[in-house]
């Protein structure tokens, strides 16, 4: 079982110190979310809360990931830097192939990307981006992106982009791509590619997400074998939990260690403790 050390809602000044901790503590990667911006007022409920409010506080930190990416990848030797999720479909394919591209080619192949067609159309509006279609143009975007991360020269004719002969330096190392989601139609997109990220979510409900998964990657006549599912768990703290997550097929578990010891209000010292005790308490570090 993987582990990585959720960056979600932290100050950004605390980020590189408590990615240094990562690294010497053994931790496997990072999780880094992603907006632009939070908008005061929504019509969109947001879906992943019963009463469609936001899990975060206004001027909650949301630093560019592929900055932050960057950055981390200068003072870190081991960890890999999953997106947990990044939206394609809200920026043009080519800005976005270039900065993760870059960002992959700077982390020396420790990036993951996690995708999400995104939720919020106020955002989308703002961006310049269509909500409306937005599912299919992350797949024609995610087909593209992987054609300008290969070496020498690109043509593309899709729906919505059209590409000209071209080339996009520097070539970046494999990135494998994980679909963020918790629908049937976010799971089949996920089953087309290299991986899964699920929400914050019960055991028992990941492991269904999972059997399903495997039910459709079947279908296509691929295995798991080389399937990637990471997600958070609300119900797993102990070694046990995290083994039967991981004999269902849960390779990763996205986490805060500290808000097992010291809660949400932690301080950075009371962070890189909770994230030792962790360790120490699942008995990782034997």
């Amino acid at each position: 079982m993987k582990f990585y050390v959720s960056l979600a809602f932290l100050d950004t000044s605390e980020i590189v110190e408590i990615a240094r901790a990562a690294d010497d503590l053994g931790y496997d990667g990072l999780g880094i979310p992603d907006h632009v911006v939070n908008l005061e007022t929504l019509q969109t409920p947001y879906p992943y809360t019963k009463d469609g409010s936001r899990r975060w506080e206004a001027f909650t930190d949301w630093p560019d990931p592929w900055v932050l990416i960057g950055a981390l990848a200068m003072v870190t030797s081991r960890l890999r830097f999953v997106t947990t999720v990044y939206l394609p479909a809200m920026r043009d394919p080519y800005s976005a192939a270039k900065s993760i591209g870059t960002a992959a080619v700077l982390a020396g192949g420790r990036l993951e990307l996690g995708i999400g067609v995104g939720w919020c159309e106020e955002e989308f509006t703002l961006m310049g981006q269509q909500f409306a279609r937005r599912g299919k143009r992350t797949d024609e975007m995610l087909t593209l992106m992987k054609e300008l991360w290969k070496p020498g020269w690109t043509e593309f004719e899709g729906e919505f982009y059209q590409t000209p002969r071209l080339e996009m330096e520097p070539t970046p190392p494999p990135i494998p791509v994980y679909v963020g989601g918790l629908s049937d139609i976010a799971l089949r997109r996920a089953a087309r590619h290299d991986g899964w990220i699920g929400d914050l979510i019960t055991t028992d409900r990941a492991l269904e997400r999972v059997a399903k998964l495997r039910e459709l990657r079947a279908e296509k006549g691929l295995t798991m074998d080389d399937f990637t599912v990471i997600t958070p768990l609300t119900d797993a703290f102990i070694p046990e939990h995290y083994e039967r997550a991981k004999a269902g097929g849960i390779a990763g578990i996205v986490t805060m260690p500290w808000m097992f010891y010291a809660g949400p209000q932690a301080t950075l010292p009371e962070k890189i403790d909770g994230m030792k005790r962790f360790r120490k308490d699942l008995g990782l570090d034997q």
